[in-house]
């Protein structure tokens, strides 16, 4: 007598598949947070391999390596200096007219320098982020230096009550209102101000271990150029503005894109004003807050909610302020 086989009926079989899929739902968010953890770990490393090649550049130099160069835009800036100390000797040797010392024109972007500057460098990528190279293959990147609490500009942001500049660890555009330095070789020649001029951790009265060196921004999309730290523009941030905040980056002299786009990075591409002068501020795509390096070369992870005269004070070098350790 043969025996009767039993199979799954179709109900049997839809309950598997829908226990099966809750069980996916749960795992997804877990397995997401995971990797997320793990992104952040690698982006918090990255942080930490660049304050010690600045540390050790100061160590070597006695200062800290320029922020833009001599001339502002398009000379190259402090990521052309410190590509010896994090392994990239060889670009460093490639790229040439550095700082715009030898008023020869060659920019960052020219035939000779693009070896370098379309170089993607893994120490200075955030891999939470999507790589981008918004002109001419020229990357971004996920880290820029800290220009003080104010602007790139570097003065008082006439609010009320004003908003006075109280140093940094690195100098930009120093005193100007407008200008992105000499549009070409012959006008570098008379150009009147020096931009960028390197600072050494003597400025920094402040205290290293509560003033910020690096901070972490986003890449823009498209032809967005924050992130784009080759060039002058976009290679620091200011703690004028609070950890992923809803109000616009200042991106004077470049393209970006609006919030609708890319609704983390609110911007506008308008002139500069006194009171909406050049500037961009710290951001990232992890959850709740930003990561940064400290003066003394340690990495902590700062809060979007953090007050914000507390955040104002970690971006000034010499402003006296008692700065509270609570992120």
């Amino acid at each position: 007598m043969r025996s009767k086989r039993h199979a799954f009926t179709l109900v049997e079989l839809l309950v598997v598949i829908a226990i099966i899929g809750i069980l996916v739902g749960l795992l997804l968010p877990a397995v997401q947070a995971a990797r997320e953890a793990a992104r952040r770990m690698q982006c918090s490393n990255n942080l930490k391999q660049l304050g010690l090649a600045m540390l050790n550049y100061e160590s070597a130099y006695k200062k800290l390596p320029y922020g833009v160069g001599r001339y502002g835009c398009c000379w190259g800036t402090w990521q052309v200096a410190v590509l010896p100390y994090i392994e990239q000797t060889a670009l460093f040797q490639i790229f040439q007219n550095s700082n715009g010392a030898d008023h020869t024109g060659i920019r960052y972007a020219g035939t000779a320098n693009r070896p370098v500057t379309s170089a993607r460098l893994s120490t200075l990528t955030c891999p939470s982020d999507t790589p981008n190279a918004p002109i001419l293959s020229v990357t971004n990147h996920n880290y820029a230096v800290n220009y003080g609490n104010t602007s790139f500009f570097q003065t008082a942001i006439p609010t009320t009550p004003p908003i006075n500049f109280l140093g940094a660890p690195f100098a930009a555009y120093t005193g100007s209102t407008s200008d992105d330095g000499p549009p070409n070789a012959a006008a570098a020649v008379t150009f009147p101000r020096i931009y960028g001029k390197p600072q050494s951790l003597a400025v920094i009265t402040d205290g290293t271990s509560s003033t910020l060196l690096v901070g972490e921004i986003l890449q823009g999309r498209g032809n967005d150029l924050r992130g784009f730290t080759w060039w002058g523009g976009a290679s620091g941030f200011v703690t004028y503005m609070s950890p992923n905040s809803s109000s616009p980056d200042i991106v004077t002299g470049g393209n970006c894109r609006s919030t609708v786009t890319n609704p983390r990075m609110p911007c506008t591409s308008a002139p500069s004003t006194a009171i909406a002068p050049r500037m961009m501020g710290s951001r990232s795509l992890h959850t709740g807050g930003v990561q940064a390096v400290f003066c003394d070369g340690h990495v902590s992870f700062i809060s979007d909610t953090i007050d914000f005269r507390n955040w104002n004070a970690l971006g000034s070098a010499a402003g006296g302020e008692i700065v509270s350790v609570d992120y």
